[in-house]
This record gives structure tokens, C-alpha cells and sequence, in this order.
């Protein structure tokens, strides 16, 4: 059911304009400013007021990817480009069409018109607009990882990264690392918080000092990690915890002389099949996202259409470990290793 929210009058006082012109811009007819409509549009989302549903199925879901507010094509990054095929086929199986969404135009009159029957959303940060005005409409959602905001009746699916960030470290203590880094994100994200708090609970623990670097898509060439490849403390493995990570690390090693895996060890979370052709190939982490997708897909379908709706709550994907001559003393590939789930 649709939360009780802002009313048309409340959004026009917090915009300090009619109920007319609220009207208006929200549906996009009348003729006002752009500035005018954005403003209304932008203060409807901030306050999660959005019109009810209305009127038949669409037999349409909808993909979005909201962690970034700023314009970006999130289908060139592997996971998210295997996620959404799959989720799309998964779709297709159901008789559902699909709508991929640019996550970016949170403030426009779509998210408060979008006809469909229900919404994937993926790595929702908090505070998401998206989200709160797909909610106020009623719309069911399933969250592609933990929702920034996460609410009593929330479905999502999600991989346990704090039991794949231990089995990464344990095996690259296997194989014989004794001063371990982490190159991460932000920590703002779900997914960046969990790594991070893993590992650092990991080290504590293990009674070894906590080495971390933030992630920079931009650093091709690996500075960020000088600091932990130099010096006789220096790092001797490191997980990656995104994607371009492991060939910034390779860049990294080659400027610093070192030798993979003889002098440093590596694994990376990735989705990207080219990993197991760099030289040496180098162990993956992978999220499974086409598991992911087909979870989130028949949740959703679930949602709309079954007169006994799942229990909201989580629904755990395992991730898988890819071995190769990266994080190892040997060059001979090995079998993925099933990480558990939640």
C-alpha cells in the first residue's frame, strides 16, 4: 500500500507556489518557466509526494541505477551490463517488457509518472529520490543490494560481502600473504562500508595494521597504491574491491619492479572475463549478477501479481571465488570456489 505522504498543498507551500502550478509541473502541461518546474519537481521528490497508480497493469518493469547522481552510463560497467540483460531476459520469461532508466534525472516528472508495474533499483544510496517517490506511488520495489534507507517492508537481494571479504583474505593468507591492503570506496555505499569494516575487523583480529586505499576510476596507472608497494613494510597482496582495480594494480607492480605473484599477491572483485587473459591472470571475486538479476526479477514479479507476496527481507545470492595465477604460487587455473550466502 501507498505510504501516507506529502499532499499536492504541502509541496506547493515547502515550493512557495500554487497548487495549480504544483499541478502543472508535475504532469508537465501548463505553461511555466523550466526553472519553476524544476524547482516544484525537485521539492516533490525531496518531500516523497507522488500520485497513487492508477488504471490497468503496463505489464513493464523498470531498472535503475541510482548510487551516482550524476549522468552515467552504468551499462558499460560489466556487472551492471550482465545484470540487466539478465534481468531483462528474466522479464521476458514473465511476459514483462523492460525500461532501463537514466538514474540521473531524479527531479523530472518521470519518476512521478513512470507507468510501470514495479521498479528494480540498484545499489540505492540514501536519501535516494527515486526511490522515495516511487514509494510514496506505491510501486513495489526490490533493491538490488541493501537500500540506503531501508524500510520495514523492503525486499532485496544482496550477497553476503562480509563473509566473501573474509574468504578473500584467508586465502591470500594461504598463499602466503602476511601484510594485506585493501583498495576500496568511499564507504558512503552499502557494499564500500561492509568491504571496508570487514577487513578492518579482519586485521584487528589477526593482529596486523590496516592498510586501505580509496578506489579512483581515473588513476589508470595505479598511484594510489605507491605508498603500500614501496618501502621494507610494503604491502605483499592486495584485494581490490572494484573492478578496474586489478589492472591498476598490475600498472602499479610493473612500475615498481614487482613480480606477480612472487612479490605481491592479488584478487579483484569483477565481472570482467578479461581478467583471466592479463598477464599473469588474475584472481576474481565474482557478485554473480545474473543470479542477482533472475532473484531480484521474480521477487518483483512475485510482488505484483501473487495474492500471498513474499516476506520482505533479503533474499541471499552466493558469490564465487575465481582463482588464478594472481593470488597463488602456481600458474594452473583452478576451479571457482563457491563463497556462502547470507
Amino acid at each position: 500500500m501507498p505510504d501516507s505522504g506529502p499532499t499536492l498543498a504541502d509541496v506547493a507551500r515547502a515550493a512557495e507556489v500554487s497548487t495549480a502550478t504544483v499541478s502543472h509541473a508535475l504532469n508537465g502541461t501548463g505553461r511555466l518557466a523550466d526553472a519553476t518546474r524544476r524547482r516544484v519537481r525537485a521539492t516533490a521528490t525531496a518531500l516523497g509526494y507522488g500520485a497513487p497508480r492508477t488504471g490497468p497493469r503496463t505489464r513493464t518493469l523498470g531498472i535503475a541505477v541510482t548510487t551516482f547522481p550524476g549522468p552515467w552510463n552504468y551499462t558499460e560497467i560489466a556487472y551492471f551490463s550482465r545484470a540487466v540483460t539478465a534481468a531483462t531476459a528474466a522479464a521476458h520469461a514473465h511476459g514483462y517488457a523492460v525500461t532501463t532508466l537514466p538514474a540521473h534525472r531524479v527531479a523530472d516528472a518521470a519518476w512521478h509518472t513512470l507507468a510501470v508495474d514495479g521498479m528494480l533499483i540498484a545499489d540505492s544510496p540514501p536519501g535516494d529520490p527515486m526511490a522515495r517517490a516511487l514509494r510514496a506511488r506505491g510501486i513495489p520495489l526490490v533493491f538490488d543490494g541493501v537500500p540506503g534507507d531501508v524500510r520495514a517492508g523492503d525486499h532485496w537481494v544482496d550477497n553476503d560481502h562480509t563473509a566473501t571479504t573474509r574468504q578473500v583474505l584467508d586465502h591470500l593468507t594461504a598463499a602466503g600473504a602476511r601484510r594485506i591492503a585493501l583498495q576500496s570506496g568511499s564507504g558512503t555505499e552499502t557494499y564500500a562500508r561492509v568491504v571496508t569494516e570487514t577487513y578492518e575487523e579482519w586485521c584487528a583480529a589477526h593482529g596486523v595494521p590496516a592498510r586501505a586505499v580509496r578506489f579512483d576510476a581515473a588513476d589508470t596507472e595505479g598511484r594510489t597504491f605507491d605508498a603500500l608497494l614501496t618501502g621494507p613494510d610494503r604491502a605483499d597482496a592486495v584485494y581490490a574491491a572494484y573492478d578496474p582495480g586489478g589492472r591498476q594494480l598490475l600498472a602499479a607492480a610493473r612500475r615498481h619492479g614487482l613480480r606477480i605473484p612472487e612479490d605481491l599477491l592479488l584478487v579483484c572483485a569483477s565481472e570482467d572475463p578479461g581478467y583471466a587473459e592479463t598477464a599473469p591472470p588474475v584472481t576474481t571475486v565474482s557478485l554473480n549478477p545474473e543470479l542477482m538479476a533472475r532473484a531480484a526479477v521474480d521477487r518483483l514479479v512475485a510482488l505484483i501479481e501473487s495474492a500471498d507476496p513474499p516476506a520482505p527481507g533479503p533474499t541471499a545470492v552466493p558469490a564465487a571465488l575465481h582463482v588464478r595465477t594472481s593470488s597463488g604460487r602456481t600458474s594452473r587455473p583452478h576451479a571457482p570456489q563457491a563463497l556462502p550466502p547470507r
